[in-house]
C-alpha cells in the first residue's frame, strides 16, 4: 500500500517537473495558464449562476408570450380570411343574380324579335 503511495507521489513530483520546465521553455503559456485561472476563479465569485429552474421558468415565460403573440396574429388573419370569403360570396351572388336578370332580359328580347318578325312576315 506505501509503495503504491509513494509511486503516485514520484508520479506528481515528475509532473510538476515537466510542467515547470514547459512554463521555462514557453513563458507565454504559463502566464495564459494562470490568467485563466484567476479569470475562472474571479469569474465564479462575481457572477454566480443563476439556478436552472428560474431559467427554465423565465424562458418558459418568453415562449408562452411568443406563441400568444403568434396566435393573435393567426386569429387576425384568420378573422381578415373569413371576412374576404363573405365579401366573395356577396360578390359570387350579386354575379348570379345579374347573370340571371340578363339570361331573362335576353329572353324576353328573343321573344319580342320573334312576335315583330312575325308581324313583319305577314
Amino acid at each position: 500500500m506505501t509503495s503504491n503511495t509513494q509511486k503516485s507521489d514520484e508520479n506528481r513530483s515528475k509532473r510538476k517537473k515537466e510542467m515547470e520546465n514547459e512554463a521555462s521553455e514557453n513563458p507565454q503559456l504559463c502566464s495564459l495558464d494562470k490568467t485563466d485561472l484567476a479569470f475562472s476563479e474571479g469569474s465564479q465569485s462575481l457572477h454566480k449562476p443563476e439556478p436552472l429552474e428560474k431559467v427554465l421558468n423565465e424562458m418558459n415565460k418568453e415562449i408562452k408570450n411568443l406563441l400568444s403573440k403568434y396566435a393573435h396574429i393567426l386569429r387576425q388573419r384568420a378573422a381578415m380570411d373569413a371576412s374576404y370569403v363573405q365579401e366573395l360570396d356577396g360578390i359570387l351572388k350579386e354575379a348570379r343574380t345579374i347573370e340571371n336578370h340578363l339570361k331573362q332580359k335576353r329572353e324576353s328580347l328573343k321573344q319580342r324579335f320573334t312576335v315583330i318578325a312575325n308581324t313583319l312576315q305577314s
